[in-house]
């Protein structure tokens, strides 16, 4: 329990610290020594997808020091990376991105001095993946939309997504386009299904950002 407490109140710290905090960053530093590795998510939907998927693996992310931290966007990862890479706490760091922002972490990337980051070849190098177009996007492909309608129906949302579908602007796209901005409509449901589509993967169907990501872990 001490090392699963231990790993919330890093994640903690490195939000305020980033945000400006200078005695978070006191405190970062002080719980980095139970910190193996950080994986640096562009929000709390993929950190909650990333967890799901390691606790189905049987990878215990607390008990191995491995912390997910959602940066509140991909903007920010330049930010993330000096606190807690080389010229920072000097952890091992991973992370996950959707397609339109990979720019974003190339330069961030860069910056910090993890070497040249000019192709998302180089970004897996560094272990940093990309999803295409966004983690949604990627296990909604995976699972297929009847299955994901299924995981909607099992939570109590058929009626609430039905009535989405029938919505002017919603009419003609996809099934699987559709789901995803369903899912998108607010955060407690991204975060919530986050979780649940990873619950609902064949293993043997991990999409390869998920894949990639915790084969280094």
């Amino acid at each position: 329990m001490e090392v699963v407490d231990t790993m919330g109140q890093f994640r903690a710290a490195v939000a305020e610290w980033a945000a400006g905090d200078p005695a978070a960053g006191q405190d970062a530093r002080n719980l980095a020594q139970n910190v193996q590795l950080v994986i640096l998510v562009e929000g709390a939907s993929d950190a909650a997808a990333v967890e799901a998927l390691a606790k189905r693996r049987g990878v215990m992310f607390d008990a191995g020091g491995v912390a997910t931290v959602p940066m509140g966007g991909a903007t920010n990862i330049a930010r993330f990376v000096e606190l807690l890479g080389p010229a920072g706490l000097g952890l091992r760091l991973a992370g996950l991105c959707d397609a339109g922002e990979e720019r974003y972490f190339m330069r961030g990337l860069q910056r910090a001095g993890l070497g040249p980051c000019t192709s998302r070849a180089e970004l897996q190098r560094l272990d940093f993946h990309v999803c295409v177009a966004d983690l949604e996007d990627e296990l909604i492909r995976a699972l297929g939309a009847p299955a994901v309608q299924r995981i909607v129906q099992e939570h109590g949302e058929l009626r609430s997504l039905r009535l989405f579908q029938n919505q002017p602007a919603q009419r003609g796209r996809s099934p699987e386009r559709q789901l995803r901005r369903f899912l998108g409509t607010h955060s407690g449901r991204k975060i919530s299904y986050g979780r649940y589509l990873v619950d609902g993967l064949d293993l043997d169907r991990v999409p390869a950002p998920l894949d990639g990501l915790l084969s280094g872990v």
